[in-house]
């Protein structure tokens, strides 16, 4: 993980008093709510449907167990018990009293942690793959570019007041596992034919409105130009983005209409320009010996070593449930003798995505006990333990069952990503929570789980799509219809991850659906597949292949049948 330097402590040190004086000067009636605004939302604070909320950054998606601990205590002490990891490596308190909010973080600069620039017009946290650095098919490890991105975005004062907010992905493994095509910038490490390493660019991509895959503008970068590159896309977005309709600022629709050759031509020539006028050195190339600091904070521990000897093989009798943990919740390493482990957050009764206090506590206590004091905040809102040895595998199991974390349906129905919604978000016109529980509710059969297989299903709350329902290969959004809360249901979207090397935004099968129709949609669209499935068929190629005809049919019907009951 990365070490603070001195500076790195001073900075947010520095930054949690600077919002405690603006905090204070709001509160007391000095600074206007208006000029407030833009300061604390640059901070991470908005204020939503009932109380403030935070969104505080975990880089990359990094946290150690000492960092977690502050998460539960700041739950415990200043909110009502849980927080919320979101799709984009953050972790959301829903309940802080806005007046304590500069206790909070002071909290977090305390464990090197803070909430800057996770809301704004700005450059917000970078995403990365949760494998990075242990993954079998990487081939660069992107957590030092991602540092250096961080710090030289953080606080940039010329990208500070973009036309909207923009967000970067980068990954450096053969499978997308960060979804880099919906992404305002999406950077894809590979190596040429000379070994040498370098950035495919993707530029344009995005979810809301106008769903959108990001448009390629360059295919090999080398790696010492990716800052300047995208100060390049940053110039031409602020000097032609829109500011006078949020709806059309982000750069998906600026790269729509200026053309995908056009808008690549003018980073071009913005890129050069900054290269050739760089008499005095000013251009932010990344020197060697930068990178390699930043690089040397993410070797693996040393306790860490490859294991020689006979693979480690599961005991012929081991329980079922053991096996079953094992293929579901366990990924291959690049480390001999280990493994990743993926600690469930999906469970009856619980938001997709929350833990409580007392779960993260045991959480950190999993990480220092079997995973070298290192956790990960994985895409899918759940956590991942990256340094796990396979002898270890049985132990971490019986701690993880005992605390709630065992549940073995990673990839399945049941582990859905789902935004707050409606119980939270000012912006949301329907809740998501009540229908991610009744559809964890209706798929406790792990057998009827299996036999369903890999499906990823996605639900928001608004178009804003905070809970990525574009590419879902089930998507479920939630819409207003005369102040009622409904949902439309798409089909056949994908994240580039999982089997399917293409992004896709899923297509809407019909009219909206009422929320108690939800559930009885998804379960006929499930039967449906079963239906037409070939064998060994997944989910989303059965759809591709048949078509959406008979899951609107089947969905329509469901429709029909529950109007007649009522």
């Amino acid at each position: 993980m990365y070490q603070y330097t001195e500076f790195d402590k001073q900075f947010v040190r520095q930054r949690a008093a600077q919002f405690r004086d603006q905090l204070e000067r709001n509160l007391a009636g000095k600074l206007g709510d208006d000029e407030f605004r833009a300061l604390r939302l640059q901070n991470g604070w908005y204020i939503q449907r009932h109380a403030p909320m935070t969104r505080i950054a975990v880089p990359y998606g990094e946290l150690s167990s000492h960092q977690l601990r502050t998460l539960a205590q700041i739950a415990r002490e200043f909110d009502k018990g849980y927080a919320h990891f979101t799709t984009r490596h953050n972790c959301q308190f829903n309940w802080i009293p806005l007046p304590r909010a500069a206790d909070v973080m002071e909290r977090l600069a305390e464990a090197h942690m803070h909430g800057i620039q996770t809301s704004g017009n700005c450059i917000r946290n970078i995403s990365t793959d949760s494998l990075a650095g242990i993954a079998q098919d990487e081939i660069v490890d992107p957590r030092p570019y991602c540092e250096i991105m961080r710090q030289w975005s953080s606080l940039h004062p010329e990208f500070a007041f973009l036309p909207r907010k923009f967000k970067i992905a980068v990954t450096g493994a053969v499978e997308d596992r960060v979804a880099s095509g919906w992404y305002d910038v999406g950077l894809q490490l590979h190596k040429n034919e000379a070994g040498e390493i370098g950035f495919r660019v993707l530029v344009g991509g995005g979810m809301g409105r106008t769903p959108i895959i990001g448009t390629r503008v360059r295919e090999f970068l080398p790696w010492q130009q990716i800052l300047v590159y995208i100060e390049a896309i940053m110039r031409v977005y602020n000097g032609h983005g829109r500011r006078d309709n949020s709806f059309k600022a982000r750069i998906k629709i600026l790269v729509k209409a200026l053309g995908g050759e056009q808008f690549a031509k003018e980073v071009e020539e913005e890129f050069q320009a900054i290269l050739t006028q760089d008499e005095g050195g000013t251009a932010h190339l990344i020197p060697q010996a930068e990178f390699d600091r930043v690089a040397a904070c993410f070797v693996q521990p040393a306790s860490v070593q490859p294991v020689a000897g006979q693979p480690w093989a599961v005991a012929a009798d081991a329980p079922v449930a053991f096996t079953k943990w094992l293929e579901r919740n366990t990924g291959e390493h690049k480390v001999p003798g280990y493994r990743a482990v993926t600690l469930s957050l999906k469970r009856v009764g619980q938001a997709p995505g929350d833990a409580t206090d007392e779960q993260m506590d045991l959480a950190a206590d999993l990480a220092d006990r079997f995973s070298c004091g290192e956790l990960r905040v994985r895409y899918d809102q759940n956590l991942l333990l990256p340094w796990v040895r396979e002898v270890d595998l049985f132990d971490l199991w019986q701690a993880a069952k005992a605390a709630s974390f065992a549940t073995p349906n990673i990839g399945l129905l049941s582990d859905m990503i789902a935004c707050p919604g409606g119980d939270f978000c000012a912006l949301a016109n329907a809740r998501s929570i009540p229908i991610a529980n009744a559809l964890i509710e209706r798929y406790q059969d792990l057998d009827e789980l299996y036999d369903i297989g890999d499906i990823d299903l996605h639900i928001s709350g608004c178009i804003n799509s905070c809970g990525h329902h574009h590419s879902g290969h089930i998507g479920i959004l939630g819409v207003d219809k005369d102040g009622s809360e409904w949902y439309q249901v798409t089909l056949g979207g994908a994240d580039g991850s999982h089997g399917s090397p293409d992004a896709t935004p899923g297509k809407v099968i019909g009219p909206s659906f009422a929320a108690d129709e939800v559930a009885d949609v998804v379960e006929a669209l499930i039967e449906t597949y079963r239906g037409q499935r070939n064998s060994n068929e997944k989910f989303l190629q059965t759809v591709r292949r048949v078509g959406l005809d008979p899951f609107k049919t089947a969905a329509n019907a469901m429709r029909r049948s529950t109007a007649k009951a009522a």
